[in-house]
């Protein structure tokens, strides 16, 4: 039997990369998948993928940081299938630029993609999994939930707290049965790191100098991830709650030439 028959999962940033790849994942492995992205045509296509595979999903536009975006995209998902099993916290941006750089108005932003869209989506999310009796919460973190990182302050610091916050969240619903885990990417091949790439000054270079950092010498595939995410989704993870799972090929355990 596939690993999620029957339950219905939720992924925010589902339009490409890390999220893309694990909703069709997901809906391999027997998930129902409501697809939430800011990007129509991205959410749209990750539908189009999952049901061309005989799948079952719908595409909800949602901006993850506004409240009332964020309780609707729940609220169709329990008019529309009656339960939600999975809550998958993927939807995440980054600033490259030195804080006093800047503005107020790019911190609150990427703060309230990368963090505040958490509190929401799991404020909306987590009575309906209490009235269930079980629920699983995956948020996204990065390698810079652990360490710092050249140039993005605003990001680290949104990432550190995706840890905190997920730990917390354990120790809070575990009496309810719902489980909260987090996945730590180190750097993945998606459309976000390409762009990043594309726009330094010397795009060979810094692919090359990315790469050195890594000790497995190459970028992670976003299907990586999701196979990650997969394993704290299903029930093969049920005994987990409160970790962060690296997936960095290597690069937090040291630098080798």
């Amino acid at each position: 039997m596939a690993a999620l028959t029957g339950q219905v999962a939720l992924i925010t940033g589902a339009g490409s990369g890390i999220g893309q790849a694990t909703a069709v994942l997901f809906a391999k492995e027997g998930a129902t998948v409501v697809v939430v992205d800011i990007d129509e045509p991205g959410g749209e296509e990750t539908v189009a993928q999952i049901r061309a595979e005989g799948g079952e999903a719908l595409f909800e536009r949602t901006d993850v940081a506004k409240a009332d975006d964020a309780q609707r995209m729940v609220q169709r998902t329990i008019d529309t299938y009656g339960r939600l099993d999975i809550l998958h916290n993927n939807a995440g941006v980054v600033a490259v630029k030195f804080l006093e750089d800047m503005a107020e108005e790019e911190w609150d932003w990427l703060m309230g993609v990368n963090l505040k869209a958490i509190f929401l989506a799991v404020k909306y999310a987590v009575p309906h999994m209490k009235a269930q009796g079980s629920g699983c919460i995956i948020n996204t973190g990065s390698t810079s939930s652990f360490e710092g990182q050249y140039m993005t302050p605003a990001y680290c610091a949104s990432k550190g707290a995706v840890v905190q916050l997920s730990k917390t969240l354990a120790l809070d619903y575990a009496q309810y049965k719902i489980r909260v885990n987090a996945v730590c990417p180190g750097t993945v091949d998606t459309p976000l790191v390409r762009q990043h790439i594309e726009n330094s000054p010397d795009p060979a270079r810094t692919e090359a100098i990315e790469k050195q950092l890594i000790p497995l010498k190459r970028f992670l595939q976003p299907e990586e991830v999701a196979h990650a995410a997969l394993y704290l989704a299903s029930d093969q993870a049920r005994g987990i709650t409160g970790s962060a799972l690296v997936i960095d090929g290597g690069t937090l355990a040291g630098y080798v030439d």
